[in-house]
């Protein structure tokens, strides 16, 4: 079969498999895999279903359990499968990931979100989007290319990992320290994108939450000269450094269209008294940092530092910065590598539609990959509600994104 012959059939064969992909996704989604770290009982159910499904079609599985002591099972699962293509030396993978966070509020909800309702061409239920779309587009995209027998010009693979949305020590990162993947393998992740899906993204910025802390002196409200108001010098604190590192980090960034400076928000504030009349002794509040990834990370630790060095020394108030989470940014994707190549034309092909390059703030496993020299894109047709009440996919974008997962492999050179 000719090669435009194989992209001709897989649209039919996907639209003819709608109610197959959503009866799939229905009931992957009514397994609860919650992270641990949040308290869940983790992925495994859920990665029992995928890795029977795939059997049942005729797929080897390679199961991957990662040793996890805040797990009711003791691990955490991780699914590799691949077709085989030409060149055995390179995969193209996808990888999606398993978990998902907790439903929050269940007052917010208009329907259960672990008993997906499917209606008005959508798929409510928590981990709809946020990985369940794409994970099961890449699934039945990989089964599409079995069941046509696709000529590959190369391995094609789908990476099923655990515990991304808890930093992905037991999932992505496990996997790369183990080398799992080859030196030359190519990696598409769909847990980002646009409603319209033209944003393929190539970049991320980096990630640094930091934790700050004020001491004064802790006394009645009625002698505030008896004491040091940690209170006061922390919103101070807070407010400087809020403008100084604005001010300093302004660089823009072509790919970041939406946020194209870097981003300094204060976040969090710890309780201090729980009276009204007294001066609180000390005050603690967080800063959530996406930086472009032209930046050091150090840098701007640094520049915390000095500020709250600087306060301290004009109030007499002892001041700690402590980074409590960091994730710098890889390098961004060159839009010649061939993995930018494929994923446009394959895009392209399907949705007919003009493409635009970006980065984002937020993190998702391609910035490990990327950190691991590998090129990585970022790319699905996805609504931006993860995490929120009421999460839905669209069916018609799950059913849009597995013909063009299906198609990407097929555009090669």
């Amino acid at each position: 079969m000719s090669q435009d012959s194989l992209l001709g059939r897989i649209s039919g064969d996907v639209d003819r498999d709608r109610d197959t992909i959503v009866d799939f996704m229905v009931k992957m989604l009514k397994i609860k895999a919650i992270n641990p770290r949040s308290g869940g009982p983790g992925e495994s159910k859920r990665a029992d279903l995928i890795e029977n499904y795939l059997k049942d079609e005729g797929f080897t599985v390679s199961r991957v359990d990662v040793p996890d002591a805040a797990s009711p099972t003791g691990s955490r699962p991780n699914l590799i499968v691949k077709l085989d293509g030409q060149d055995k030396s390179k995969t193209l993978w996808y990888a999606v990931h398993m978990d998902t966070v907790t439903e929050g509020s269940r007052d917010l909800w208009k329907t259960d979100p672990f008993d997906p309702v499917v209606k008005d061409g959508k798929i409510f239920a928590r981990g709809s989007i946020d990985d369940g779309q794409p994970l099961v587009a890449a699934l039945f995209a990989l089964r599409e290319l079995k069941k046509i027998g696709a000529k590959l010009p190369f391995n094609v693979g789908v990476a099923f990992v655990s515990d991304e949305e808890t930093g992905s020590d037991y999932g992505a990162k496990y996997l790369l320290s183990h080398n799992y993947f080859g030196k030359k393998d190519l990696f598409i992740v769909p847990d980002d994108g646009s409603p319209d899906g033209v944003n393929v993204e190539l970049a991320e910025k980096s990630m640094l939450w930091v934790k700050v802390t004020v001491i004064g002196k802790q006394v009645h409200a009625s002698l505030p000269r008896k004491g040091l108001n940690a209170h006061r010098i922390g919103m101070k604190l807070a407010l400087e450094l809020d403008e100084k590192l604005h001010e300093k980090y302004n660089a823009r960034n072509k790919l970041f269209q939406e946020e194209t400076l870097s981003t300094f928000e204060p976040t969090k504030v710890k309780a201090n008294v729980d009276n009204v009349n007294t001066i609180p002794g000390v005050d603690l509040f967080y800063f959530d940092c996406r930086v472009l990834p032209e930046y050091s990370l150090e840098e701007v630790l640094t520049d915390f530092n000095v500020i709250a060095e600087k306060f301290k020394e004009e109030y007499g108030a002892d001041t700690f910065v402590e980074p409590v989470s960091r994730d710098d940014a890889g390098p961004e994707t060159l839009i010649e590598s061939e993995v930018v190549k494929l994923a446009m034309r394959g895009i392209k092909f399907v949705t007919k539609k003009e493409l635009r390059l970006v980065g984002i703030g937020g993190l998702t496993v391609a910035n490990l990959f990327r950190k691991a020299s590998y090129s990585a894109v970022v790319w699905s047709t996805i609504n931006d509600i993860a995490h929120e009440p009421n999460e839905y996919c669209v069916i018609d974008n799950l059913i849009n994104d597995t013909k063009v997962f299906a198609t990407i492999p097929l555009m090669a050179d």
